[in-house]
């Protein structure tokens, strides 16, 4: 029975990444051309909004489970709602991928869907910190969650500069959050885990090196929100939230250069809103590391992420929280490998 309705899950997987290749294909036909610039990784004009594949696939997949799945109505105060603002944000940047709205704009949308997911209830209230306890957070609950998901959204789509690398990794990661999920009987973010994965799965192979789309801010955009609100869902799994912290962790690479990046260029003065090519892929491809290594490495840094995630699932509560310790290992040891290449290649931080 078990076996039956997981190849059913897995068929209509198919259906929805075949659903965005599509969609991905018609992006391609009917383009909206990203043209270089001095920051750009590519050469030559190449179409961009991709990403709109994914959008379709999760929604398409969703309407079907609101239909067929009675946890889906159970579901449906906290997260209808929030599916709408994913929604929108994916609408605001794809008109952002056609007309280049300002980043004001861009980041009040951000702060407006995050609130929808608040106001929804979607809230990580308390905590559990090693050797202290669980700490009610209280109205910091709140405020963290609001940053938590306007920062994720905007880490994946700070990162999303290198073909394959974003779209590769939010498949892995994906995939395993629908793992995770189904282990732990949390059956709408196992269902949205999967449509999500769906939808990358169909968009990755246009957009390997050499790319032939991009997925644009309407892709990166609204995955990054997607995976924000499913880690706070995902926290209702044990009931110290401990569990909030399986998302940040499958997405720990992304996370790591964007903050490591945010942070560096903060301390050296930079203006932040300025554009550049110094996060660590950037970095590494500049200094002569291939893309399909740069995207591959990422690749495996999810998937070893993924085994931590399972890992985490069976340690005691206390020790928990320092699953994320090889990870941030993993991490140091990449800064160490790109700041090596650099020096090699003579480049700087700016």
């Amino acid at each position: 029975m078990l076996l039956s309705a997981l190849l059913q899950h897995l068929a209509f997987a198919l259906l929805l990444a075949l659903l965005s290749a599509g969609v991905v294909r018609l992006m391609i036909a009917r383009p909206i051309l990203d043209h270089p610039n001095a920051r750009s990784a590519h050469a030559r004009p190449t179409p961009r909004g991709g990403g709109l594949g994914v959008v379709v696939a999760f929604v398409a997949g969703m309407l079907v489970l609101y239909q067929v799945a009675q946890f889906a109505r159970i579901a449906e105060p906290q997260f209808l709602g929030v599916i709408g603002a994913a929604v929108a944000i994916a609408a605001v940047a794809l008109v952002d991928d056609m007309r280049d709205l300002s980043a004001r704009l861009r980041l009040a949308a951000q702060c407006g869907a995050a609130l929808v997911a608040v106001a929804s209830g979607l809230v990580v209230s308390r905590l559990a910190i090693p050797w202290v306890g669980v700490v009610e957070l209280g109205w910091v609950g709140v405020v963290l969650t609001l940053v938590w998901i306007v920062g994720c959204t905007n880490a994946v789509n700070f990162m999303d500069g290198l073909d394959g690398l974003v779209g590769g990794t939010l498949l892995v990661a994906a995939a395993a959050l629908a793992l995770v999920a189904a282990l732990q009987e949390g059956w709408f973010v196992y269902a949205a885990a999967l449509f999500l994965a769906a939808g990358f799965a169909g968009f990755l192979p246009f957009n390997l090196h050499p790319a032939r789309i991009f997925m644009g801010d309407v892709g990166s955009q609204f995955a990054g929100f997607t995976l924000a609100v499913l880690a706070v869902a995902a926290a209702r799994f044990d009931t110290v939230q401990l569990s909030f912290l399986i998302v940040p962790l499958l997405v720990f690479g992304l996370l790591f250069d964007a903050a490591f990046t945010l942070a560096r260029r903060a301390w050296m003065g930079e203006r932040l809103a300025e554009g550049h090519r110094t996060h660590l892929y950037q970095l590494a491809q500049r200094a002569g590391v291939p893309v399909r290594a740069v995207a591959g490495a990422h690749w495996a840094f999810a998937a070893l992420h993924a085994l931590l995630a399972v890992v985490f699932l069976h340690l005691p509560g206390a020790l928990k929280p320092l699953v994320v310790l090889p990870a941030v290992a993993v991490q140091l040891g990449w800064l160490a490998f790109v700041v090596r290449r650099m020096r090699r290649a003579g480049l700087g931080w700016r």
